[in-house]
């Protein structure tokens, strides 16, 4: 007898549903995708108890003819390839033909379909598998799939379903993902007879964004094009103060996708601003041409794979970095409520505009940024000369003459220091309104970007110490610092072991004050303690020079003169990302014209 055998139908059509169907969402995924495959203009899902007892998707599509919707249900029948060099340029969401007779197979399934410009439609009816009607019928164009009893004819796989409201939470996040990829489509989604998602066709990606989540200023737009690869969407701003995760969607080709190369850019990017750990609100949308892309190299096409994988990481990273640091100083928290709160203005109402126009490119010295953004608008002035701050105080690190600083072409001027409150914040006005900046945070974002930047050319400058300095430190930080002396010896330090638990210093960097070594390198040696020993060297480069800067800023409670302030909050125009410190704090508050009116009821 032999021992290899064929599968029944029934068995490996189970068996394909195990890999393409997980839960409801799962199934609302599928045939949403097809719908959106057959040029439907709007979608309606309707759930019932998470969609385990009953889950349909109506759409205007194109429909189906008898005979398509006959073979729809069989293995591998698909409308959407004809022959493997299709394979290498797949413009459809679907495919593999797979997920039709997979759903049927493991629930109650009806199909209901008419074509457009056809007189009447057809009905099926599946259970497990298994053709129980095919009939004709009338109804509206287009396709309606109703699947009920999911797993019902497999308890082992229901009975690890998730509660109705986790499984409706799935099938919720989805239709947004949905919904935010596919703008010009209405999408409608009704559970137990409630509508919880409704979201009208329109006209750009701004208004669906403000269909979902309404206004939303504590995002920045992203937008940057490099060979033929195109990368849009909002991202969190560095200085948001609410919490460091976020939803993170990022869609290839209109299509859902999660990818360790994009999540890595992204990180990237928000650490070549702060070291701070963050799992940002990201909404990224990238436009890959077809045949630089493989959507089949996973059962639910949740994955995909490019042929130029460091071209797309450096352009999310590039393009997020930019943003980031074109981004806006945020809101005073609490500035916006009046004692009119609730009453509407012309100015108030109406979607974000970003789709339009973007951030400039801080890559490279070329004022439009020849890297084919082309959409992008700013003006660069190379940065007017600086001395060091009048009457001493802290150390001054210049500026590069490479270095250029940013001004939008909304005409944003420069801030005019008024004085100091409590000699910690720095209050100044500019055109838009007033401003209260953190001088100690502000300074230490300073000196950071200086002290990277001039990593790249060469070590920081070092003075020898006339006698060696000993520092007793604990045995952990000791064994750190020792550990780590090689990068400390490109920021100026010279040190060794001296026995037990201390070492000597032979060298500091030249902008540390003589008081400020010891506690400098405390700092430093606790804050490599914690650091992963598995990180590359420029990782701990960045921990070093945040506590560098750090350490060597001026503080909170120094008095400062105004042509103190006034330096430092030029300085402070000068830098890449000057919304946030280094350890991720915000810089600077901003109370705008408009709020100042409305506290004082003048609007």
């Amino acid at each position: 007898m032999s021992r290899i055998v064929k599968l029944p139908d029934d068995l490996a059509n189970q068996i394909a549903a195990g890999e393409v169907v997980e839960r409801p969402a799962s199934v609302v995924k599928e045939l949403v995708e097809n719908a959106l495959d057959a040029d439907a203009r709007r979608v309606t899902v309707t759930i019932e108890y998470g969609g385990k007892r009953l889950l349909r998707v109506e759409d205007d599509g194109i429909g189906m003819s008898p005979e398509d919707a006959r073979m729809c249900l069989e293995r591998h029948a698909t409308s959407k390839i004809r022959s493997a060099d299709d394979l290498g340029a797949i413009a459809t969401l679907g495919f593999r033909g797979e997920a039709l007779p997979s759903i049927a197979s493991v629930s109650r399934f009806t199909l209901r379909t008419r074509e457009r410009g056809a007189d009447g439609g057809t009905e099926i009816r599946v259970v497990a598998g298994h053709v129980e009607r095919i009939v004709a019928m009338g109804g509206p164009e287009g396709t309606s799939i109703t699947v009920e009893d999911l797993f019902f004819n497999l308890p082992a796989r229901r009975k690890f379903l998730k509660s109705d409201g986790a499984e409706t939470a799935h099938v919720s996040k989805l239709m947004t993902q949905l919904a935010l990829c596919h703008p010009r489509v209405g999408f409608t989604l009704v559970n137990g007879g409630k509508r919880v998602l409704e979201c009208p066709p329109a006209a750009t990606l701004a208004d669906r964004m403000y269909q979902i989540y309404g206004d939303r200023p504590d995002l920045v737009p992203v937008e940057r094009t490099m060979h033929g690869v195109r990368l849009t969407g909002l991202v969190a701003a560095l200085a948001d103060i609410g919490p460091t995760r976020g939803p993170q969607h990022v869609f290839v080709n209109a299509r859902i996708v999660k990818d360790k190369t994009i999540a890595h850019a992204v990180i990237d990017a928000y650490q070549a601003a702060s070291i701070k750990e963050r799992s940002p609100e990201i909404h990224l949308f990238l436009d890959v041409p077809l045949d630089r892309i493989d959507v089949n190299v996973h059962p639910t096409k949740a994955e995909v794979r490019f042929a130029d994988q460091s071209l797309v990481h450096e352009i999310v990273r590039r393009g997020v970095a930019d943003a980031l640091g074109a981004a806006r100083m945020p809101a005073l928290p609490g500035a916006l409520p009046s004692p009119h709160a609730g009453e509407q203005h012309p100015t108030d109402d109406g979607p974000p505009s970003w789709a339009s126009t973007g951030p400039p490119s801080r890559a490279g010295g070329d004022a439009r940024g020849h890297d084919a953004v082309r959409d992008w608008t700013a003006v660069w002035t190379a940065p007017g000369p600086s001395g060091a701050p009048a009457g001493g105080g802290a150390p001054y690190v210049p500026a590069s003459a490479g270095l250029g600083t940013w001004s939008p072409v909304s005409g944003e001027r420069p801030m005019t220091p008024l004085g100091q409150f409590r000699n910690t914040y720095i209050i100044a006005v500019d055109d838009e309104g007033l401003v209260i900046i953190d001088q100690h945070v502000a300074h230490e974002r300073v000196l950071f970007e200086r002290i990277l930047e001039k990593l790249t050319a060469a070590p920081l400058e070092s003075q020898g110490l006339l006698v060696p300095m000993i520092v007793d430190l604990p045995g952990a930080g000791h064994d750190t610092l020792l550990a780590r002396a090689a990068e400390l010896t490109r920021f100026g330090f010279d040190l060794d072991d001296f026995g037990g638990t201390s070492v000597r210093v032979t060298a500091v960097p030249a902008i540390l004050r003589p008081d400020d070594i010891d506690r400098t390198l405390r700092a430093l040696a606790d804050d490599l303690e914690h650091l992963d020993r598995g990180l590359v060297a420029e990782q701990a480069l960045k921990q070093i020079a945040a506590t560098m800067a750090c350490h060597t800023a001026v503080r909170a409670h120094d008095p400062l003169t105004i042509e103190k302030m006034q330096h430092i909050l030029e300085e402070l125009r000068a830098t890449a990302y000057s919304t946030v410190c280094p350890h991720g704090r915000p810089v600077m508050f901003r109370l705008s014209r408009r709020d100042l009116e409305r506290r004082f009821e003048r609007i």
